[in-house]
């Protein structure tokens, strides 16, 4: 494979890669307000959060290994895109407060609704995005230029969140108004987008993947055979797994904490979350530029070191000076490994069925630090426990403290030990990662 990336693999790597993470960012910032204005009712949020990780991962197990038993990426990527924009279009009927609203006034329905409606959307999105999208990535790229392209899609979730900020505070509306144009405006750019990539994106030339039944495909990730001769990728899904719990320690509270606990709010809010995730993804640009030079195992345990260090500072910030310097460091680190572990899970992945294993990527990358991270910070909270009123929810909760800070360095310190037996593996194989993965297949 040829190691530049043409100009128009770019575009659809970016289109793709930045249109999804709008459409996700969407549901991880808003839905769950729009969710609780329908519904007058703070119990279908966190329903709705574990049904959505529940319907991701299984939608990626399934269609991944469809879209490899079929040979077909590009079919996957832009219909699901395309349907995946009018599903997102289609919440605007399950606003109680719209006189176009098809539950009426009945907050239960429209609060089911929402829930069944977001599984559906994530059905489409996972389809699109998470299998055939991530799948159509590794099989375009090799290992001397993931590192670039890594780079450039992590970085996309803070811009999309960026993004988000500034228009949701503009579109999104108030309790006497419609949702609706909030919803046409980004399901509408995510149907754009799939429209697009049916012209950006290649004919498949994928060889079907019919040796094995379909079903036995789903579960093809799991089986210890594969586990075994394939450690250096598993290996390194744990590494990241453990990192990902330690973001989410602390990611899911990060506002609030920057809000509540340092007091930034309003402009000095908006100064500090932009310096910091501009500043990180500007830093994680330039890093991708040189990593396939410098060398991924040269970088992943110092970005690890440097998020840690930046979490540790964080957990002594007192002011905005003293966040936005903690947060470019915290974000920084955080970025820069996503990146490299991005770029190493694809090095391992077996080129021979790549769909196969989206799946099993995203349960170590999503569904388990999800689920545990969050409620790891929780308990953490406990400690010196104080409480606060949600501004959106009107609720009282338990408030994030700087613990929780010190409970995310715990975790990336942990992600370094099957880093080291990675490394150790990998010095003593002395094998390039395309032969390696060779033989393992």
């Amino acid at each position: 494979m040829n190691n530049k990336i043409s100009a128009k693999q770019w575009i659809s790597f970016l289109v793709a890669g930045f249109v999804g993470q709008i459409a996700w960012a969407l549901e991880n910032m808003y839905l769950n307000v729009f969710a609780f204005r329908s519904s007058g009712s703070y119990d279908f949020i966190p329903i709705m959060t574990a049904a959505s990780a529940a319907a991701a991962t299984i939608t990626t197990l399934l269609m991944g290994a469809l879209s490899d038993r079929l040979g077909k990426r590009k079919a996957f990527i832009t219909f699901g895109y395309i349907i995946w924009g009018v599903s997102i279009i289609l919440f605007a009927l399950f606003d109680t407060h719209s006189p176009m609203s098809i539950v009426g006034n009945s907050g239960m329905l429209a609060g089911t609704m929402i829930v069944i409606m977001d599984c559906v959307m994530t059905f489409f999105g996972s389809t699109a995005n998470d299998a055939a999208f991530n799948a159509y990535v590794t099989d375009n790229t090799n290992e001397n230029n993931r590192g670039k392209v890594e780079s450039a899609l992590s970085i996309l979730p803070m811009v999309a969140m960026i993004l988000m900020t500034v228009l949701g505070g503009v579109l999104v509306p108030n309790k006497d108004s419609s949702w609706m144009i909030f919803f046409i405006i980004f399901g509408g750019l995510t149907t754009v987008a799939g429209i697009a990539l049916l012209f950006l994106l290649p004919k498949d030339t994928l060889v079907p993947n019919k040796e094995e039944p379909y079903v036995k495909n789903i579960f093809y990730g799991f089986r210890p055979s594969v586990i075994k001769a394939n450690p250096m990728l598993y290996i390194t899904l744990v590494a990241f797994g453990v990192f990902n719990i330690a973001i989410q320690v602390f990611f899911p509270y990060f506002i609030v904490y920057i809000q509540n606990v340092l007091g930034l709010v309003e402009m000095d809010f908006i100064i500090t979350i932009g310096a910091v995730l501009v500043v990180a993804c500007i830093i994680t640009v330039v890093f991708g530029l040189f990593m396939d030079k410098i060398g991924k195992n040269k970088i992943i345990i110092p970005s690890i070191c440097v998020a840690a260090v930046g979490a540790l500072l964080f957990f002594f910030a007192n002011n905005m000076v003293f966040a936005i310097i903690a947060g470019i460091i915290l974000m920084s680190g955080y970025l820069v490994s996503t990146a490299v572990f991005g770029a190493k899970i694809r090095d391992f992945t077996p080129k021979e069925g790549v769909g196969l294993f989206q799946g099993i990527r995203l349960i170590f990358m999503v569904l388990i630090p999800m689920v545990t991270g969050p409620y790891i910070g929780k308990a953490l909270m406990h400690i010196n426990m104080q409480t606060y009123t949600d501004p959106e929810f009107n609720i009282t909760s338990i408030q994030p403290n700087q613990y929780i800070f010190l409970g995310a360095i715990v975790f990336f310190l942990l992600s370094l030990i099957p880093i080291i037996i990675l490394l150790r593996k990998e010095k003593k194989n002395q094998q390039p990662v395309n032969n390696e993965n060779d033989e393992q297949q």
